[in-house]
């Protein structure tokens, strides 16, 4: 009897829960209670927060987990966190033919770096920082400073196999010439790309892929040489020197913007198939009919679509100009997933679900959207590089996930 009693008790509480969540089309969007209250309620405030000092605007759904715990580990790594640069990105003698694969990059605003300005920008902004430490016994990482977007240019080093192997015998001459690799056999031990082809970089030395931590843009759970628990989901962006004054909502006209190669994506297929004719969509195969700017500031939604990996810097460029992300993208290890609930500033969309895009969309209530809108503003500093960089911008919060990784025992070197 007393069990019966105890699961109506668990089932009524169940169903009371999911009274905050309707169904549509696949998804569950979460309504607040709330929701009749109108759109006062919209407004940013600020929040009295003994971690921020009142700095953080927000909105009555936080973009984030848990804001105080985030903010008071944060200030605890500012004074903490000391990472090991190996001095080939300090000392590599500039005549050397392979100078340049280690060295920080001497222009990286430069537009042509396109997708693989990350990688180039956090190894600037490490190099800059108060986190290095000439001391490797007061480390809690070491950072193995090789460029894979810089071979994938170079003469000598460009091909995929070539990549493989210079990376495998730069860990050998690290492992040999220091003893701090096998201190951890390479668990304390990271490396920084972009390129997608740097996903296949460690697959010639064991402990490398197994054991050292991969800063990617290319996070997906669904590949070989990705682990999850282990490697860490780095923000892409484009190179970009100012701040956009975010366009309100009632100045976005258009439902969705999108302008991308279909390349070998059956998703980007499907999406120009179904919907390149619906006048509420700016679709467009390649290049937009307008600056590629214009379409993320008078869109509400902006699509990113998985081509030959699960990232771009779609997702970013969404962030900063105020449009709201849908990810229709399998697999994607979101960045800074355990401080961003995503789900408070973007969409996630199955991509068998490109079919029932619209109603996805047009399912979303305005209070919801317009949270998710406001919460943009409060997350886009952290998906912007800068010169000199800033407080939780992309690489402060990078580091911190590194951070979040620490505390490995290790043998005596």
């Amino acid at each position: 009897m007393l069990i019966v009693v105890v699961m109506v008790g668990v089932l009524l509480m169940v169903q009371t829960k999911m009274k905050n969540f309707i169904h549509k089309n696949g998804v569950f969007v979460q309504f607040d209670v709330q929701e009749e209250v109108g759109m006062k309620n919209l407004k940013p405030m600020k929040v009295k927060n003994r971690s921020n000092k009142g700095e953080l605007l927000s909105t009555s759904v936080s973009p984030y987990h848990d804001w105080d715990l985030f903010a008071a580990d944060y200030e605890e790594m500012m004074k903490t966190l000391k990472i090991f640069v190996y001095p080939d990105a300090i000392m590599s003698n500039k005549f050397s033919t392979f100078s340049s694969i280690f060295l920080p990059h001497a222009n990286p605003f430069d537009p042509k770096l396109g997708n693989y300005f990350s990688e180039h920008m956090f190894k600037i902004a490490l190099l800059g920082s108060s986190f290095v430490t000439k001391k490797p016994e007061e480390a809690h990482f070491y950072f193995m400073p090789f460029s894979i977007n810089v071979m994938r240019n170079h003469p000598r080093v460009h091909s995929a196999s070539a990549i493989e192997d210079f990376v495998a015998g730069y860990t050998d001459r690290v492992s040999s010439e220091y003893s701090f690799w096998n201190a951890s056999g390479g668990a304390d031990h990271f490396y920084v790309y972009c390129h997608s082809i740097g996903r296949d970089a460690a697959s010639k030395h064991q402990k490398l892929h197994h054991n050292s931590i991969q800063v990617t843009c290319s996070s997906s759970y669904f590949q070989r040489l990705y682990i999850a628990h282990k490697d860490i989901g780095l923000p892409q962006v484009w190179p970009r020197q100012h701040e956009q004054v975010l366009n309100p909502p009632d100045a976005r006209y258009k439902l969705v913007f999108f302008a991308g190669r279909v390349q070998n994506s059956l998703a980007r297929r499907d999406l120009l198939e179904l919907w390149k004719n619906d006048s509420s969509f700016d679709i467009f195969s390649g290049s937009s009919s307008f600056p590629y700017e214009e379409g993320f500031r008078r869109s509400r939604y902006c699509l990113h679509v998985k081509g030959y990996e699960v990232n771009t810097a779609r997702v970013s460029d969404a962030i900063q100009h105020g449009c709201v992300p849908v990810l229709i993208s399998n697999y994607y290890d979101l960045p800074l997933a355990n401080i961003l609930d995503w789900s408070k500033f973007s969409i996630i969309v199955n991509e068998r679900n490109v079919p029932h895009l619209k109603k996805i969309l047009l399912s979303v209530p305005k209070r919801t959207y317009l949270n998710m809108y406001n919460n943009l503003g409060i997350v886009r500093r952290h998906f912007a590089w800068y010169s000199s960089p800033k407080k939780y911008d992309s690489f402060h919060m990078t580091v911190h996930q590194l951070w979040l990784k620490r505390g490995l025992h290790r043998v005596d070197w």
